[in-house]
C-alpha cells in the first residue's frame, strides 16, 4: 500500500521516483535541482534589536547521502514532467520529509558526480519549511538534521556548489527587510 500526503490540495505518494527515464539532460549533463530547507527559530523575530546576528536565527536542514558519506542538502534529478520548483519540491518531500514555499533560484552550477565520472548541472532554490512530516518516501534511508548555518558549512564542505549556494542564501535572507515577521514551522 502506498501512503499519501497532501502537497497544496495534491496528493503525493509516499514513494520516491527511481530510475532516469524521465531525467533531463543538456549538452550530456543530468540537470540536477534542489533545495536547502530553512526555518527561522523564533515564532516572531525582530532581527534588527536582536543580540545575536540574523544568521544565528536560522537554521537549515541537511540529510545523510544514502551512501552514507557525508552531509548534503535534499537535490536530485530535474524530470521532465515538472518544473525545476516542482523537482525540487519533490526531492524535498522524498529525501528529507518537508514540504515549504520554494523561493527564487539561488543559481546554477556545473560539477562532477562523487559517485560517477560525469558531469551534472545543478541549480539550488531556498525552500522556507512549512510543514515537517514523520514519515517520508526515504526516512528508512536517510536521517535529517536542523542545524545552524555555521554547523551546515562544516559538514557539506564536501560538496563546494552547496556550500556556496549556502552562502548565497545567508547574503539573501541578511539583505532581506528585518522588520518582517519571521514564518515558522506549523
Amino acid at each position: 500500500m502506498v501512503g499519501l500526503v497532501s502537497q497544496e490540495n495534491n496528493l503525493v505518494a509516499l514513494v520516491s521516483r527511481t530510475g532516469r527515464a524521465l531525467q533531463r539532460y543538456r549538452k550530456g549533463r543530468r540537470q540536477v535541482v534542489g533545495c536547502i530547507p530553512y526555518r527561522y527559530k523564533a515564532a516572531s523575530v525582530d532581527l534588527e534589536a536582536a543580540s545575536s546576528s540574523e544568521e544565528d536565527e536560522i537554521e537549515v536542514l541537511v540529510i545523510t547521502s544514502k551512501k552514507g558519506k557525508g552531509m548534503l542538502f535534499p537535490k536530485g534529478g530535474w524530470e521532465i514532467d515538472e518544473s525545476k520548483k516542482e523537482a525540487a519540491l519533490r526531492e524535498s518531500i522524498e529525501e528529507a520529509g518537508v514540504r515549504g514555499i520554494v523561493e527564487g533560484k539561488l543559481g546554477r552550477w556545473s560539477f562532477k558526480s562523487k559517485s560517477q565520472d560525469t558531469c551534472h548541472e545543478g541549480y539550488m532554490f531556498p525552500l522556507l519549511v512549512q510543514h515537517q512530516f514523520d514519515f517520508w518516501p526515504e526516512h528508512n534511508h536517510r536521517q535529517r538534521t536542523w542545524m545552524s548555518i555555521s554547523a551546515a558549512r562544516e559538514v557539506i564542505c564536501q560538496h563546494w556548489w552547496m556550500k556556496e549556494a549556502l552562502e548565497r542564501l545567508v547574503n539573501r535572507l541578511t539583505a532581506r527587510n528585518n522588520n518582517k515577521p519571521a514564518p515558522t514551522l506549523s
